[in-house]
């Protein structure tokens, strides 16, 4: 019995050590795995679930804290977003340069560190890039001015050049089009084609060159749709057995290699990296050349949204994140007015998402980025303008440099745009504004709130022109003057008020916007009411002098059909 009992004891100690043994074992290799589960049919570990709902408590007590990097000295926070940086998307309605003269001083007012510049088509590319260019492409001098008004106004330039998808500025011309993952569609890169990588380190070449003081440029790499779609990808993972993510990674990570540089590091936007896991971003290499800029643009969320992001990044070993708000241009592709509330609210949430970092260490804040997006892409419409942004750009700024909308930020807020009231709901504000654009911002303001209303009140409502004026009438110009007198007047009136807010709106917008941006707003927010309007009043007036003549023929009637 004395056997049996120390036997088992023995046993039950092997079992012990054995189980220990693995622990041990799985802790050393824990780098070399994923530290997710890959995908059913995913051949390996880059393309890997979402994160869980919650980040795990003790998935950070593990990560090491980063060695000082001795190629860079950037600028760190002091535990808040300090570096606060406003994007200036370019690839619609560019400001002339003499409106960022003007801008520049009221940005580091509000509380501004920085300008991310997003140009696109806007910059001065030379050689086999010439043809990048936009007809009202800033010159070579126009660059190196806004760094000088930017250095004038303690403001940092970090340039963003798009350089996966989003590359529709490039891949809609003739010349780059065999570049496309997918033949029909100009969206994104394929990064198996021999002449991308050259293309691309000739572009961010021309811009760094030009940005020789900026400690960071922005790479994007943002939705890259249709990625693994092309035959050069599908092929690609049929040899290597790899997958969408191993591909994305591989190409990031050659981008960011060529801007690497002692003083300078790179941002992308990190929406591409929230499906990957940990394990295959730590393998691929990648946090060693970039920063996330983890974006989030809805009105209401918090650290339990986003965390498990920031989690994960900290995991994979970034020493640093940058976050992304929005004053403007996140609210609909065609919105011409911000909603001051919705993006106020923004910016409080990411306010809770500050407090929360120490739970992320040791990974820090390096900043955060106020984004004002004026297109959704190159192919769209453009939303609202920035001097129509700036009241929002205003708000959020003071917002985050005082760590939330007291009463006190909002009367230096109303001080510094000239107004003396603010009506968040209604997104409104009382007073003339003395801000660089207040006048466009009013002018704007009447268009969107009333004349879209005040056309149709006379085309739709207005019971004479219904009644006695209706299309079959004008198409037959036949009306009696009596009813037509009815409504002249105002008609009259109405159309002399909005051509001369018309008037003055395109003189206000042509000294900010170069020809083709005034053309295309006013085409798009102004003309589709005042054309009706226009046609009406000439139907009237050539009626109106007949003095009441007999119906015209209308137009010959179809033949019916056999």
């Amino acid at each position: 019995m004395a056997f049996q009992r120390s036997h088992k004891l023995n046993l039950l100690r092997l079992a012990v050590l054995l189980i220990v043994t693995l622990a041990g074992i799985k802790f050393l290799l824990r780098d070399s795995f994923p530290l997710q589960s890959p995908k059913p049919g995913i051949q390996d570990s880059f393309w890997g679930p979402a994160q869980a709902a919650e980040p795990r408590s003790g998935a950070l007590e593990t990560v090491a804290a980063e060695e000082p990097d001795e190629r860079q000295q950037l600028p760190q926070d002091e535990g808040g977003p300090q570096l606060r940086l406003v994007h200036l998307d370019l690839k619609g309605a560019a400001p002339r340069v003499s409106y960022l003269e003007q801008l520049f001083p009221l940005l580091s007012q509000l509380g501004a560190s920085g300008i991310l510049v997003e140009y696109e088509d806007m910059f001065p590319f030379q050689g086999e890039l010439e043809t990048l260019r936009s007809p009202y492409a800033y010159s070579e001098e126009d660059v190196e001015r806004i760094q000088q008004l930017a250095e004038l106004n303690q403001l940092e330039v970090v340039p963003l050049v798009q350089t996966f998808g989003h590359a529709e500025f490039i891949l809609k011309h003739e010349k780059f089009q065999h570049l496309r993952e997918v033949e029909r569609f100009p969206n994104s890169f394929n990064p198996h084609a021999p002449g991308t990588l050259p293309l691309l380190r000739n572009l961010l070449a021309q811009v760094m060159e030009k940005h020789g003081r900026s400690s960071w440029i922005h790479i994007g790499a943002d939705e890259v749709f249709h990625l693994g779609e092309g035959a050069d990808s599908r092929a690609w993972m049929s040899r290597t057995k790899g997958d969408v993510g191993a591909m994305y990674l591989q190409h990031v990570k050659e981008v960011a290699s060529a801007v690497a540089a002692p003083g300078r590091r790179a941002l992308m936007w990190d929406d591409m990296l929230r499906r990957m896991s940990a394990g295959a971003l730590r393998e691929s290499g990648l946090a060693e050349l970039v920063s996330p800029v983890v974006w989030f643009y809805a009105p209401d969320f918090d650290a339990g949204h986003v965390g498990p992001f920031l989690a994960k990044y900290a995991e994979s070993g970034f020493g640093s994140v940058w976050f992304a708000s929005a004053f403007k241009g996140t609210t609909g592709p065609a919105q011409a007015w911000p909603p001051l509330g919705h993006h106020l609210q923004n910016q409080l949430s990411w306010l809770k998402v500050v407090e929360a970092m120490p739970r992320f260490a040791p990974l820090r804040l390096q900043g955060i980025v106020l984004t004002g997006w004026q297109r959704y892409d190159h192919y769209a419409v453009l939303c609202e303008l920035l001097p129509v942004g700036i009241p929002s750009l205003a708000v959020c700024l003071q917002t985050l440099a005082n760590g939330g909308f007291t009463e006190a930020t909002k009367r230096k807020v109303l001080d510094v745009l000239g107004f003396h009231s603010i009506q968040l709901e209604q997104s409104t504000c009382e007073g003339n504004g003395a801000f660089p654009g207040a006048q466009i911002y009013r002018l704007v303001e009447q268009v969107n709130g009333h004349l879209k209303e005040s056309v149709a009140k006379i085309l739709e409502e207005e019971s004479a022109v219904k009644g006695w004026f209706s299309p079959y009438h004008r198409k037959r110009r036949f009306g009696n003057p009596r009813n037509l007198e009815s409504f002249g007047s105002r008609l009259l009136k109405l159309h002399e008020d909005w051509q001369s807010v018309e008037r003055s709106l395109r003189a206000q917008l042509a000294s900010v916007y170069f020809p083709d941006a005034v053309d295309e707003w006013l085409e798009e927010n102004v003309s589709p009411y005042l054309e009706p309007l226009r046609e009406l009043l000439r139907d009237y007036r050539a009626v109106i002098r007949l003095n009441g003549r007999p119906k015209a023929p209308g137009a010959p009637h179809a033949p019916a059909a056999p």
